[in-house]
C-alpha cells in the first residue's frame, strides 16, 4: 500500500508517519512506500521497513498536486494547512493553502481515476457562535474565522467529490490538539498548550484568558488515532454525511492546572500566571466548546479517557520521562 501524508512536515504528520513507520501496515495491510509531501522537506522516520520519499512542493501551484498523485496513493492523509491565527490575518494565504490546496489535490484524484481514501483534516472551526450545548453533528456552519469558511469549504469538497465516486473521503474536525510539543505557533489557540508545556519544561508561561474558559481538547495521540482509523472505516457505514466531530474533553483553564498540578506538582504548576489577553479572549469567545460525538464513537473513534492522562502522555512522549 501507497500513503501519501500532505503536510508531512507538520507535527501531526510527523508523528502520523512515525506511527506507520513503526506499525509497517495501516489496518492489517502492509505498507510499501511512504510519501511525505510539505513545503519544507519532511523528517523521514527512523526504522521504516518500507521506501520512504520526501517532496517539497505547494499544493496550490499549478501541476504539483498532479505529480503526487503520478504515484496512485491508495490512502491519502491531507493536513497541508496553515493554521487557524496566520490564516485571519493572511487572508489571501489562507485561501491559497487551505482552499486551493484542497481543491487541487481533489482535482489531482479525479484526474488520477482511481478513487483512494482521503482523510481530511477539518476543525471545529466550522462551527460558529452561539451555540447549542453540547453540539451535534448536524450544527449548521456558521463559522466566525477565515480559517474555519476555508475548513467548512473544503468539507463540502469532498462530499461532493466522494458523493460522485472520485474519492472516498472522509473529514474528521479535530479538537485543539493539547499538549503541542516544539516552539508556539501562529494558532490562536496556542496558549492552551503553552500554559502546560512550558512549565513542564521549566519555563513560566503566561494565560491570556480566565480560568473559566472552557474548551475541546484531544492529545496528538489521540489525534494519531483518529486519523488511521478514519483511514480504514466502512464509507458504508459512515454514509453520506462524510464530516465527523472527532471525541475530545472539554474542559476549563482552571481544571488543565489542576491536572497539571495533580500529575507535575506545586513547582510546576506555579509557573503559570494569568496576563488578560482582551484580543485573544474576544477570539476564544467566539469558539465551541462541548460536542456531541457520538456518531464518531458508534463508529470506533476513541478520545482520551481524562486530562491527566493528556499530561502523562506528553511527559511520555515529549520529555522522556522527566519533568524540568
Amino acid at each position: 500500500m501507497h500513503v501519501l501524508i500532505t503536510g508531512g512536515g507538520g507535527m501531526i504528520g510527523r508523528k502520523l508517519a512515525e506511527r506507520i513507520a513503526a506499525d509497517g501496515t495501516l489496518n492489517g495491510r502492509e505498507v510499501t512506500r511512504l510519501t511525505l509531501q510539505d513545503v519544507v522537506e519532511p523528517a523521514k522516520p527512523a526504522g521504516a521497513a518500507f521506501p520512504v520519499e520526501t517532496r517539497v512542493s505547494d499544493l496550490s501551484q499549478p501541476g504539483e498536486a498532479d505529480s503526487l498523485l503520478a504515484g496512485r496513493p491508495e490512502v491519502i492523509f491531507h493536513l497541508a494547512a496553515i493554521v487557524s491565527g496566520e490564516a485571519e490575518t493572511d487572508f489571501d494565504k489562507g485561501y491559497r493553502v487551505n482552499l486551493t490546496g484542497t481543491w487541487a489535490l481533489l482535482e489531482a484524484i479525479r484526474k488520477a481515476g482511481h478513487a483512494p481514501r482521503l482523510v481530511f483534516s477539518s476543525s471545529i472551526a466550522v462551527y460558529g457562535a452561539p451555540f447549542p450545548e453540547p453540539i451535534p453533528d448536524d450544527f449548521f456552519h456558521t463559522p466566525l474565522t477565515s480559517y474555519g469558511a476555508q475548513k467548512a469549504c473544503g468539507e463540502l469538497l469532498l462530499a461532493d467529490y466522494t458523493r460522485k465516486g472520485f474519492v472516498d473521503g472522509i473529514g474528521i474536525r479535530l479538537p485543539t490538539i493539547c499538549i503541542r510539543p516544539g516552539k508556539p505557533n501562529k494558532a490562536a489557540s496556542g496558549f492552551f498548550s503553552g500554559i502546560l508545556r512550558e512549565p513542564l519544561a521549566g519555563i513560566e508561561a503566561v494565560c491570556p484568558v480566565d480560568e473559566g474558559v472552557r474548551h475541546w481538547m484531544a492529545s496528538p495521540r489521540a489525534a494519531i488515532g483518529f486519523m488511521l482509523h478514519a483511514a480504514g472505516i466502512d464509507g458504508a457505514a459512515v454514509g453520506p454525511r462524510r464530516n465527523l466531530s472527532m471525541p475530545g474533553l472539554c474542559v476549563s483553564i482552571r481544571e488543565m492546572l489542576d491536572a497539571l498540578r495533580r500529575v507535575a506538582g506545586d513547582r510546576v504548576a506555579d509557573r503559570v500566571r494569568f496576563e488578560r489577553d482582551d484580543f485573544i479572549a474576544s477570539i476564544v469567545s467566539g469558539w465551541p466548546q462541548n460536542f456531541d460525538a457520538r456518531r464518531a464513537v458508534e463508529l470506533g473513534f476513541q478520545a482520551d479517557p481524562d486530562f491527566d492522562t493528556v499530561i502523562r502522555l506528553h511527559i511520555e512522549d515529549e520529555l522522556g520521562g522527566k519533568i524540568a
